[in-house]
C-alpha cells in the first residue's frame, strides 16, 4: 500500500479522506496546516499527495505543495481538490504537474477511483524510471572497453558531443561497436527518456525501407492495409540510428537529406509534411568519400551526415585492449551462468592477443562465448578457442622458430581477469605476481605444447582414431605416437 499525505484547511474533510484511505490499507499522514504539510513532503517522501489548492481561502499554497511534491525524488503524484474551481486554477494546477483535479463536493467513489488511477500511474512511472536507469547503466560510457590511445580519443569525443543535437557519423569496420557508441550517445544525452530507434538500412529492400523510415498512408501501395507511422515519427523527441547508411538508394538519400534540412517527413502516399524533433546518428563500415567519388552517394547528404565524425579503430590496431575485452565478456558470461567463474590460461590469452580479428570485437565476443561453453573446469585452454584462431597461432609460432617470437606465455598459468570499476583497465587489486612479466620457457617446449593441443583436437574430431587423425594431420601413425609421447623427432 502507499504513503499518502492529505492536507486541507477543513478538519472534517481531512478526517473523512483519511478514514477512507486507511480503510483501504494506505498509510495516511493528515494535515490541516499548509506550511507543516510543505515540510512533511520533504521528510516523509509520500507516494501520493491530496492537497486543497486554497488553504487559507486567498493564497493558493496548494500550488507550492504541488511543486514540492513533484520536485521530490522520486516525485509524488498529486491530486488537487478545491471548492473554488475555475478554468484558470485547473490549468495552473495541471501545468505544474497535477495528476487530477477534483471539485468539492465530490463523491466517495469518485475520490477512490481517482486515487486508484493515480497510484497505478505512479507505479508504472516508477517501474519505467527503474528500467530506464538500468538501460542507461547498460549503455553508459564504461561499457565501451579499451585503454589504447585511439580508444581514449573516442571516449573524449563521445563525452563532448553526447549532450548536443548535432548529427554524428560513426565510422568503423563491422563488429567494432558502432551501435554501442550510438546507444551511449543517446542514453547520456538529454534525449535519454525519449525513444532510441535503430534500423539497419541494408537489411530491407528500397520500397520497404522507405515505408519503415517515413511511414505510409493506407492504400498507397499493395499491402498497405492501414496508415503506418514511420520510424522518424516513432523516434519523436529521441534519436534515430541509421546503420549502414551508405547502402541507401539515391531516391531515399534525397528524402533523408530533406529530413535533415527541413526536419519534416512525408509519409508514402501523402503530401502533407509532418514535423519531427529527432536527432540523427548514422554509421557506415565503408568510406563514404569513396562512394561520393563513384557517384553512388550524394555529396550534399554526406556533408549533412558528417557534421561530427567518430572513427572506431579495428581491433587489430588495438590488440593491447584484448585482455580487457576478454575480461569484460567473461564477466558478462559469469553473470549469465549464475556466478560460475571462468579463467583463461596465459597460453590461450597469448593466442587471443596474436590473432588479427577480421571480425573485430564481435568475433572476439563470439570466441569467448564458445570457449566458455566448451572449456572444462571453467578454465579456458588454447584448445577451447575457435579452430581458425588456433591454426593461425600455431602457424605464427612455427614461422618464428628462429627466436623472433615476442615473449610466448607459458601454458597453464592463469591470466588475471578482474576489471577495475571503470571497465577500462585490469583492477589494481590483482596481485602483482599475476601481472608481472612471465618467466619464459624454452621455445621448443612451448611449440610442443601447441602441437600437442593441435593433435588432441584432431583426435577429438576423429573420435580417438589415431590412424584417421594421422591422415588428417598428414603425418605417419608412428610420428603421431612419438609426438603424443613428448619425443622430439
Amino acid at each position: 500500500m502507499a504513503k499518502v499525505l492529505v492536507v486541507d484547511d477543513e478538519a472534517t474533510m481531512v478526517q473523512m479522506v483519511t478514514e477512507l484511505l486507511r480503510a483501504d490499507g494506505h498509510e495516511v499522514f493528515p494535515f490541516t496546516s499548509g506550511p507543516a504539510a510543505l515540510d512533511a513532503v520533504k521528510s516523509i517522501g509520500p507516494d501520493l499527495v491530496i492537497s486543497d489548492l486554497y488553504l487559507d481561502k486567498s493564497n493558493p499554497l496548494g500550488l507550492e505543495i504541488l511543486k514540492q511534491a513533484r520536485a521530490s525524488n522520486p516525485p509524488a503524484v498529486v491530486i488537487v481538490i478545491t471548492g473554488f474551481a475555475t478554468i484558470e486554477t485547473a490549468v495552473a494546477a495541471m501545468k505544474k504537474g497535477a495528476f487530477d483535479y477534483l471539485e468539492k463536493p465530490f463523491k466517495v467513489d469518485q475520490l477512490k477511483l481517482c486515487v486508484e488511477r493515480a497510484l497505478t500511474y505512479n507505479s508504472a512511472l516508477s517501474e519505467n524510471l527503474y528500467l530506464r536507469k538500468q538501460l542507461k547503466k547498460k549503455y553508459e560510457f564504461s561499457q565501451i572497453i579499451g585503454t589504447s590511445p585511439r580508444m581514449m580519443d573516442v571516449y573524449r569525443m563521445v563525452e563532448r558531443v553526447a549532450n548536443t543535437d548535432s548529427t554524428i557519423l560513426i565510422l568503423g569496420e563491422s563488429g567494432t561497436g558502432k551501435e554501442l557508441v550510438a546507444r551511449a550517445l543517446h542514453f547520456n544525452s538529454r534525449r535519454q527518456y525519449a525513444p532510441f530507434v535503430p534500423i539497419n538500412c541494408s537489411a530491407l529492400p528500397e520500397n520497404l525501407l522507405e515505408s519503415e523510415l517515413f511511414g505510409h498512408r493506407r492504400g498507397s501501395f499493395t499491402g498497405a492495409i492501414a496508415d503506418k507511422k514511420g520510424l522518424f515519427e516513432e523516434a519523436e523527441g529521441g534519436t534515430i540510428f541509421l546503420d549502414e547508411v551508405g547502402s541507401m538508394s539515391p531516391m531515399l538519400q534525397s528524402r533523408l537529406l530533406r529530413v535533415l534540412q527541413e526536419r519534416e517527413v512525408r509519409r508514402v502516399g501523402e503530401n502533407t509534411p509532418i514535423f519531427v524533433n529527432v536527432r540523427v546518428l548514422a554509421a557506415t563500415n565503408e568510406p563514404l568519400e569513396k562512394r561520393v567519388k563513384e557517384g553512388t552517394f550524394r555529396e550534399d547528404l554526406y556533408y549533412r551526415l558528417n557534421v561530427i565524425p567518430i572513427t572506431l579503430p579495428p581491433l587489430r590496431d588495438r590488440l593491447d585492449d584484448v585482455p580487457l575485452l576478454v575480461a569484460h565478456f567473461i564477466k558478462n558470461k559469469t553473470k549469465a551462468e549464475s556466478g560460475k567463474t571462468f579463467q583463461v590460461t596465459r597460453q590461450a590469452m597469448s593466442a587471443l592477443c596474436r590473432h588479427n580479428w577480421p571480425g573485430n570485437v564481435r568475433e572476439l565476443e563470439n570466441a569467448i562465448e564458445r570457449a566458455c561453453v566448451l572449456c572444462e573446469a571453467s578454465t579456458i585452454q588454447l584448445s577451447d578457442l575457435p579452430p581458425a584462431l588456433v591454426d593461425s597461432t600455431v602457424a605464427d609460432l612455427a614461422g618464428t622458430a628462429n627466436g623472433s617470437d615476442p615473449a610466448p606465455l607459458p601454458a597453464g598459468a592463469i591470466y588475471p581477469l578482474q576489471l577495475d570499476s571503470t571497465h577500462r583497465g585490469i583492477s589494481n587489486s590483482t596481485p602483482a605476481t599475476a601481472t608481472a612479466e612471465p618467466n619464459l620457457v624454452p621455445l621448443k617446449n612451448f611449440l610442443r605444447e601447441q602441437e600437442t593441443a593441435f593433435i588432441t583436437r584432431a583426435l577429438e574430431q576423429t573420435g580417438g582414431n589415431k590412424e584417421k587423425a594421422a591422415r588428417l594431420l598428414e603425418i605417419s601413425v608412428a610420428t603421431l605416437y612419438r609426438k603424443l609421447g613428448g619425443e622430439d623427432e
